[in-house]
């Protein structure tokens, strides 16, 4: 008898064993992170004229965050705020790397740092301790200037961007002209269907839609037939680099389902600030982020507010919607928690895994931005918070303060400080102390200040020097 029971015995076991090990194995993170793709970006986010049948499809399947927040209104920092889960003036390393000057501007800008870092610790140098293989393709902007750019300093095993005579988006391949997102999601599915025992975490930066605005002739064509002129969104070039960031995205999402990881696999896309909507206070036409306030560079809504899809099979709830502010500094924990390193000490972020599981979940705190820089959009520095649905910003040449309610006035057209002193010297007192408790560093008077020359823009180049 317990001959006959012995091999069902051991086949139950291995079964068990086999089933907590499906259970606990270590889930694909696949990052995707679009450069200066406003909140009204994609289909699925109101356009009205760009095409994004896959990221909406993503979306479909896993959760939309409407509240979704970039930690910066320029590049660089966020993406360090995405490696460190870190806000950027925690990092000094608070504009878009080299940054630019203002010589004759009423404020003189901070000594930042104008790199990442390598005394911090990244988010794939974490996934590295526990076992998994680091992916980066596509851009990285957050090398010191004159130094190589380098991500395999900071935690990747593997890195590529553009190649070898790439000009602007296109590159001359034996005479033939290729794209560079097509180049760069080449790249990404030969790294996923790479064998391996590995769990992996690809992080997808692309360049478009950033400047210049130059797209793939075919969807150029295919987009000027259908410009609306009474359409917010109506820039074909523009419309077609987006549709080539959705067909990158879901080129990759298909080698996932032909590999058989996509069920074992976090999605996420998201973007590193708004959309350019002015240069040198004029129009250039590129997009609009409209119902929010200006673009890429402001103080305002529309510099900030990304549109930000999550999917984890299992955990979100195909087409669920979650209206909790939540920005770049909590992909790091989000991602620690996923993979189970476990949720490092001394960062700002905080793991969105209890409202991916809920998305009535709430995470109970203030979010806050520090920009001590002129952008070149004719935007002065500026800090800001938020607080459940009030948003205070405090502007550093004037000392002005402009309190909205986002529930309410989401195009932030009504001041209320004069209505509700209160919580303006509330809200203000409270950012005051974040700048205090994360070392921000502030602006000081220019001796050299000239206000018909305030405009002109120097930018920087050279070796800079590191913070000490």
């Amino acid at each position: 008898m317990q001959k006959t029971l012995l091999p069902a015995i051991v086949a139950l076991v291995s079964l068990l064993c086999s089933s907590v090990a499906e259970e606990t194995k270590k889930p694909n993170i696949v990052l995707f992170l679009a450069d200066d793709l406003g909140w009204t970006g994609l289909r699925s986010f109101g356009s009205d004229f760009y095409e994004t049948p896959n990221l909406d499809q993503l979306a479909q399947e896993g959760m939309r965050f409407t509240d979704a927040y970039a930690a910066c209104t320029v590049c660089s920092p966020t993406r360090a705020s995405i490696l460190t889960g870190k806000y950027p003036a925690r990092l000094h390393l608070t504009s878009f790397i080299p940054g630019q000057d203002r010589p004759y501007a009423k404020l003189n800008i901070p000594d930042w740092t104008k790199g990442l870092e390598k005394r911090h610790e990244t988010l794939p140098e974490r996934l590295q301790e526990v076992g998994y293989r680091t992916i980066h393709v596509g851009k990285w902007h957050l090398n010191f200037p004159g130094e190589p750019v380098d991500p395999t300093q900071h935690g990747f095993d593997f890195s590529q961007d553009k190649p070898p005579g790439t000009k602007g988006y296109f590159i001359n391949k034996g005479g033939r002209e290729g794209y560079v997102t097509d180049y760069l999601a080449d790249v990404a599915v030969e790294q996923i269907s790479k064998k391996s025992e590995k769990p992996f975490f690809l992080y997808f930066a692309f360049h478009v839609p950033h400047t210049p605005i130059q797209g793939r002739a075919d969807l150029v064509d295919e987009f000027s037939k259908k410009v609306d002129p009474e359409a917010t969104h109506r820039n074909p070039v523009y419309a077609a680099m987006v549709k080539s960031m959705d067909l990158a995205v879901g080129r990759v999402l298909d080698a996932l389902d032909e590999s058989g990881a996509a069920e074992n696999t976090v999605v996420v896309f998201t973007s590193d600030n708004g959309g350019l909507t002015q240069r040198y206070g004029k129009h250039d036409g590129f997009t609009e982020n409209l119902p929010l306030r200006r673009g890429k560079g402001s103080a305002y809504e529309g510099g900030v507010r990304v549109p930000a899809i999550v999917r984890w099979p299992g955990v979100t709830k195909p087409g669920s919607e979650s209206g909790e502010p939540v920005m770049t500094i909590d992909l790091l924990p989000t991602f620690a928690e996923a993979a189970g390193t476990g949720v490092p000490d001394g960062i700002d972020g905080k793991s969105l895994v209890p409202v991916l599981k809920e998305a009535q979940k709430t995470l109970e705190r203030d979010l806050f931005w520090h920009f001590p820089h002129y952008h070149a959009g004719g935007d002065s520095p500026y800090s800001a918070i938020r607080s459940g649905n009030f948003r205070l910003i405090e502007f550093h040449e004037s000392g002005n303060l402009e309190l909205y309610h986002l529930g309410k006035d989401l195009s932030e057209s009504k001041n209320l400080v004069e209505e509700n002193p209160d919580k303006a010297s509330e809200l203000h007192r409270r950012l005051q102390e974040w700048r205090e408790k994360v070392g921000a560093q502030m602006l000081t008077e220019n001796p050299r200040y000239d206000p018909e020359r305030a405009t002109e823009v120097k930018r920087r180049g050279g070796k800079s020097k590191k913070a000490k």
